[in-house]
């Protein structure tokens, strides 16, 4: 079992177990009926702020609802291309995985900002709680990235056996 995993990469790796699923599964919904499903609980508050308030056409608002599809689709896939590279252990060991979490986590947090905002302005709170619960799960993450300390690449010391030289040593990616 490896024991190279940092707690930011644990905590993207739970985070991207909730929103692949969820915003991937609100994304085709959307897709499949625009209208429909906007109008679901996930995206009331932005259904509700436009139609109560920009009082727009049907078919702009058709377009933001796949606007809105498409930006929660961008964070899906910037969680997944973590979740790949965090399971593949070079890369992880070296830290070359936080900039598709940092990605997915300031795109999400945007759409998720937004998404309390329009709650609170159309009065529904349980759109309100859920926003808000996935705006503080992403931030917590960020603050967690933000304040752990670079990875330190590991480098393996080669030492020879006593009575060997260096070129006599078996070395473990020559066997």
């Amino acid at each position: 079992m490896s024991t190279n995993w940092r707690i930011s990469s644990f905590s993207g790796v739970l985070l991207a177990a909730y929103f692949i699923p969820t915003w991937a599964i609100i994304a085709y919904r959307i897709m499949v009926s625009p209208v429909q499903g906007l109008f679901e609980r996930p995206n009331v508050s932005a259904a509700l702020f436009i139609s109560d308030h920009l009082q727009l056409a049907s078919v702009t608002t058709v377009r933001l609802a796949w606007l809105l599809a498409l930006g929660r689709l961008t964070v899906v896939a910037f969680f997944a291309i973590f979740v790949f590279f965090a399971v593949r252990a070079l890369i992880r060991k070296t830290g070359g995985h936080g900039e598709a979490l940092a990605i997915a986590l300031i795109i999400g947090s945007v759409i998720s900002f937004a998404g309390v905002l329009l709650a609170a302005k159309v009065g529904e709170t349980e759109a309100l709680r859920m926003h808000t619960t996935e705006l503080l799960m992403m931030l917590g993450t960020g603050v967690v990235m933000l304040f752990e300390t670079p990875a330190q690449p590991q480098t393996e010391t080669i030492t020879a056996s006593p009575g060997l030289s260096l070129e006599q040593t078996e070395l473990p990616y020559n066997r």
